[in-house]
Formats: C-alpha cells, sequence, structure tokens
C-alpha cells in the first residue's frame, strides 16, 4: 500500500496542535509506577503544580511516602508540599460533574475545603463543556518543564502493578472496597513538549474561569531520579479533543489523527482501548480489512465497559460494529482480545495506546468513542519515528509494544520477539503465546433489542454535542456505514 504524504505527516491544525522537542520521555505502563513517579516528581516542584483530570480522589496513596518524609495520601501530600516549599501554587482542575461522587468519599470533602482555604492551593471544577460531555483529560504539569500526559486519574480503582496479582491487597481502597485488576498507562515528558502541556493546561484552566496564569520559565533538569528513560530529544506531538461551544470552536485533531494512522499503517496496528465503539474509526479500519495486502489489527479491550450505562451502549456498539467488521474481514486480519490474572479473573483495560507497525507509538486520554472524538476534551501524545530527529526511535517502540504484549500473555518480552520473528505476524504471533489463558478473544454476546437500539442510535455515546438533541431518525451507529466516501 502506497502512503501519501498528508496520510503519513502530522499537521498541525490538522491532526495534531504542536510538535514540541521532549529531551526525555517516557512510556508510564500501571498507576502503581505512575504513582510512585508522580510522587517524586512532585517533590521537585519549586514554582507551580497544575493536576488537570477526570477525577481526583483525596484519600488515595500516593506512592512511597517513606523517600520524602512527606504524608501518604494525595490530599495530604499537597497541603504538605506547599508547606514545606513557600515558592509553590498547586492548581487542581477537574470534572465539575464527576467531583459529585466526592460527597459520598468520607473525608475527601473536608480535604477539598483544606485545599480551597490555603492561599496557595487553589481547586477548581470545570464546566466549560456542553450538557452531557466531560473534561477528560489527564494531566500533570511542573514548573512548566516536566509533565505527565496518558489515561491515569489519581482516584480510586486506578492502583495495580503490571503483575495483576489475583487478590492483590493494594486493590483495596480508601472505601475499603477491593478493585478490580486494571491496567493502563501515561507518559512523562521533559523539556519544551513539556511546556506546550503546561500551555494547554493553562489555557484549559483559563476556559474553566481560573486566572489567566504565566508560564515557568528558567527550570531546568526536572526529570525525577529513577524514573527509566525510553527516548532522548525528539520530536513529540500533542494532539487534542474539544467539543463545540456557542464561543469556541470543535478541535477534531484526534478524530483525524487517527484516521490518518490506521490509514498508513503497512502491516500492524496494535491498540488498547476502554471502548470500541467510534463508527469513524471503524469505517477506516473497514476499509483497510477490504485490502490484499492490509494491516493485521490487534484490539485489547476489558471484558465490558464499566458502570452502569456504558455496558448498555458501549459493550453493544462494540458487538455490532465487530459483527459488521467481521463480516468484512475476508482475509481474517481484526482481532480483539480480552487480558485476564493468571486466576481467570478479568483485567480492566484503561489505558488508550496505539502502535503503528514499528513506527508511531500513542499515548493518551482518548478512546475508540464518539465522546473521545468529539464531545468530550482529551489529550494524546505521539511519537513518530519517521519525523525527523526522531529516526532512533523504532526500535524503542517495538520494545514498548511487545512489553505490553507479554505483560498480558504473562510472559517475557523476548518471547513475543521471538514469536514474531517466527510467525511473522502480530495475530499468529500471540495466539502461538496465548494457551494459558491470560489472553482471550472477544466472543460476541446476545443483543436484547433494546440493546440493539441503544446502540444503533448511540443514545450514550453521542458524536458531539449537536447529536445530544438531534432527531434519532438522522443519527444512528451505521448512519452511511458503507455508503459515504473515506474519511479525510
Amino acid at each position: 500500500m502506497s502512503v501519501s504524504p498528508a496520510d503519513a505527516a502530522f499537521e498541525p491544525g490538522r491532526n495534531c496542535w504542536k510538535i514540541a522537542n521532549a529531551t526525555r520521555a517516557s512510556v508510564i505502563v500501571d498507576a502503581d509506577a505512575y504513582f510512585h513517579d508522580a510522587r517524586k516528581a512532585m517533590a521537585q516542584a519549586r514554582h507551580r503544580i497544575m493536576l488537570i483530570g477526570w477525577d481526583f480522589d483525596a484519600r488515595m496513596k500516593l506512592g512511597d511516602a517513606g523517600a520524602d518524609g512527606g504524608p501518604e495520601t494525595v490530599g495530604d501530600f499537597i497541603l504538605w508540599l506547599v508547606e514545606r516549599t513557600p515558592t509553590l501554587e498547586i492548581f487542581v482542575l477537574r470534572w465539575d460533574v464527576g467531583a459529585l461522587k466526592s460527597i459520598t468519599r468520607g473525608k475527601t470533602v473536608v480535604k477539598l475545603v483544606q485545599w480551597m482555604l490555603h492561599p496557595r492551593v487553589e481547586v477548581r471544577l470545570d464546566s466549560a463543556h456542553p450538557t452531557g460531555s466531560s473534561h477528560h483529560q489527564k494531566i500533570v504539569v511542573i514548573d512548566d518543564c516536566f509533565a505527565f500526559c496518558g489515561g491515569i486519574d489519581m482516584t480510586e480503582g486506578r492502583w495495580d502493578t503490571r503483575a495483576h496479582v489475583d487478590d492483590d491487597p493494594g486493590r483495596v481502597g480508601p472505601s475499603g472496597n477491593a478493585n478490580m485488576p486494571w491496567h493502563d498507562a501515561t507518559t512523562a515528558i521533559e523539556g519544551p513538549a513539556a511546556a506546550a502541556l503546561g500551555a494547554l493546561a493553562r489555557r484549559r484552566w483559563h476556559r474553566a474561569g481560573g486566572a489567566d496564569l504565566t508560564p515557568i520559565v528558567g527550570a531546568v533538569d526536572c526529570w525525577p531520579q529513577g524514573l527509566h528513560v525510553d527516548f532522548r530529544n525528539i520530536a513529540l506531538v500533542i494532539a487534542r479533543s474539544e467539543p463545540e461551544m456557542p464561543d469556541w470552536p470543535p478541535t477534531l485533531e484526534i478524530e483525524q489523527m487517527y484516521i490518518d494512522l490506521i490509514r498508513r499503517a503497512r502491516h500492524s496496528i496494535y491498540a488498547e482501548s476502554q471502548y470500541f465503539a467510534s463508527r469513524r474509526v471503524a469505517e477506516a479500519i473497514a476499509a483497510r480489512l477490504g485490502e490484499p495486502d492490509g494491516p493485521e489489527i490487534v484490539i485489547l479491550n476489558p471484558v465490558s465497559a464499566d458502570g452502569w450505562l456504558e455496558p448498555i451502549a458501549m459493550d453493544s456498539a462494540r458487538a455490532r460494529l465487530y459483527e459488521t467488521l467481521h463480516r468484512r474481514d475476508v482475509h481474517r486480519r481484526l482481532r480483539i482480545y480480552h487480558p485476564h490474572t493468571v486466576g481467570g479473573e478479568p483485567i480492566y483495560v484503561h489505558a488508550k495506546i496505539m502502535v503503528i507497525d514499528d513506527q508511531v507509538l500513542k499515548v493518551g486520554s482518548s478512546n475508540f468513542n464518539n465522546r473521545s472524538m468529539r464531545l468530550d476534551t482529551e489529550c494524546d501524545v505521539v511519537i513518530d519515528a519517521t519525523l525527523p530527529g526522531n529516526e532512533g526511535c523504532a526500535a524503542r517502540i517495538t520494545a514498548i509494544r511487545n512489553d505490553l504484549i507479554a505483560e498480558h500473555l504473562g510472559c517475557e518480552p523476548e518471547r513475543v520477539a521471538a514469536a514474531l520473528e517466527r510467525h511473522g505476524r502480530l495475530i499468529a504471533a500471540i495466539d502461538s503465546l496465548a494457551s494459558g489463558g491470560r489472553l482471550r478473544d472477544y466472543v460476541v454476546p446476545d443483543l436484547a433489542s433494546v440493546e440493539k437500539w441503544l446502540a444503533d442510535n448511540e443514545v450514550l455515546d453521542p458524536e458531539g454535542p449537536g447529536e445530544m438533541f438531534e432527531a434519532l431518525s438522522v443519527r444512528g451507529l451505521f448512519r452511511g456505514f458503507g455508503l459515504f466516501p473515506a474519511p479525510r
């Protein structure tokens, strides 16, 4: 398959926001490592910490408290930081509707009040979004020289290790409930790319009614001690989704990025996503499945979406989309898998990762669902080995993908690499190592008529704020499916 320059390139304003240098960058898998690294990074802050997220739970334990002498929990740790460092200010921005959960979280409300009463801690609830949408970005920026960007919230239910041990006592949250095994990912970024994420965070803060903050300048060498480095001196791509508002045009960079990346894949697409429900992503995949030499497509999903409403909409939409794609998959190049623990318990896939061939790595907050493309605020970062200056990234991108697959199969990354070398194809390599039952095939469930109707009409996963109130007769999961021009 030939790849046109438009499909291969990242273009600010079309399929991304900015391309900026990262002096160092890493992928952090699962929240045990992230909470540890976030604590160390925040302890180094001297001027400003910005916490931009869907949710924060002040009761959560944040890494190893013994290293810095501070308190264990997020809420107390933040207050300790500002008391210890007189020059430090902390800004916390969270989704306003999600904040309603705090009412039932024991002492969380008390801790939030303590934050808000402190002169150098400011908390805002982000309501700058249409009805039915959410602020979904997960960004931490420290002194505008270091940042985390990915899919992990500092809230209950996210902590787990990469071993995903059955009945791990560490998964018992502040509420006393034993949480399900959880797989997630984020990135650590240093340098001008972190400063760009700082600008994005300040912009979002201002949109939510906060003050217009000035950048922090002069901070250098912000990398936390002990945090591994995957990449050095690379061009990092930043892409966003933002919903349309009366005074704010929509930002559709992530949607276009997904379409372009699926188009440019030559031999494989590996993705981890909480959902598979996006009509536009499915359209792009359908176009590739019909090609005789198109790429293999492997998607890791949870067995079922978390929550009460989500399974009705997301699981039903996944089943309907998969069945439609399966009928077009004459070359059998599409597979959806679910990871499980050694004891057979499903692991909830919350990571939002995409690896195209051995060249492109995407990590962020956006899922394969309509909301992430057009209704919620999202932020993804991408490393593309074909960009100038990134020529040496391909081997590390391949190693990260193999390491992720190995985690889900319960084996060593070297075995995944050897299986890929032996079989030459991603699906065949995975299947050859999947006999232990850790990675299982998706099975299409029977759908009740009401679930089919909800999925087909996208009642709980609209493609944008306008569709929230659009007549159902002109909406639908399969609107134009197979009858439309190729997405642009």
